[in-house]
């Protein structure tokens, strides 16, 4: 999978796409990232990528053309592979894992990071093919619900996590979250792990494990039920 992200604060993705699971998946070249200044792509001596917005009001907003252009140069260089062009705004989906699971299958994502008061209507109209949200909240840019979109997308790139099955047992799988989760000492401070994990018999410690799930999505996220009953 290739990802291109286009901004105007380049140097937010060093420090995350260079660790950890991103950094993992390049060196496996499972994927690779490219990140484009906008303002590489503006024609003025000043770089300028914003202006005012039509009509009065505060703010400034995203110019299409250095956009327009940023996005044509990046599909010329993956003229053999269908990219999707992506918007992360507040006005997108939400981002869920169903979502993350169908942008996994793209060979190639460009994303689009929103800025100011938003980006002229013209890119959301024929340039952009999705905009996506991480939540009914405002930031002060696209760079970090960029980072979190790349984040769910890549580790469920196959070969990328270092046990494949771990995807098959996530909080959001099959709308339910995750079962609780213990690891040694089997007592710590008097607070002891529940005896079925301990027992070896995985027949019933997978049925715990359902139980546990369902319990806890009914606690704390009943509205994935529904969407679970749904199905």
């Amino acid at each position: 999978m290739r990802i291109d992200i286009i901004t105007i604060f380049p140097k937010m993705f060093e420090p995350v796409l260079n660790e950890s699971i991103m950094q993992r998946a390049q060196d496996k070249g499972k994927a690779e990232f490219h990140i484009h200044d906008l303002r590489d792509f503006t024609k003025d001596k000043h770089h300028k990528v914003d202006d005012r917005v039509f009509g009065g009001g505060s703010g400034m907003l995203l110019c299409p053309e250095p956009i327009f252009d940023a996005v044509e140069h990046v599909k010329s260089k993956v003229k053999s592979q269908k990219s999707k062009v992506i918007l992360l705004c507040p006005q997108g989906k939400k981002l869920n894992q169903k979502i993350a699971k169908r942008l996994v299958k793209c060979k190639h994502l460009v994303l689009i990071c929103g800025h100011y008061e938003g980006v002229d209507e013209r890119v959301r109209e024929k340039l952009v093919d999705e905009e996506v949200s991480i939540g009914d909240y405002v930031l002060t840019g696209g760079e970090l619900a960029a980072m979190v979109l790349v984040d769910s997308i890549v580790r469920l790139i196959p070969g990328v996590l270092g046990d494949k099955n771990s995807l098959n047992f996530e909080s959001f799988e099959g709308n339910l979250l995750e079962h609780p989760h213990y690891t040694r000492p089997a007592n710590f401070r008097r607070m002891k792990v529940p005896e079925i994990l301990l027992s070896g018999d995985h027949k019933k410690i997978q049925a715990w494990r359902e139980k546990e799930a369902l319990k806890r999505t009914k606690q704390r996220r009943p509205d994935l039920l529904k969407l679970k009953n749904n199905e």
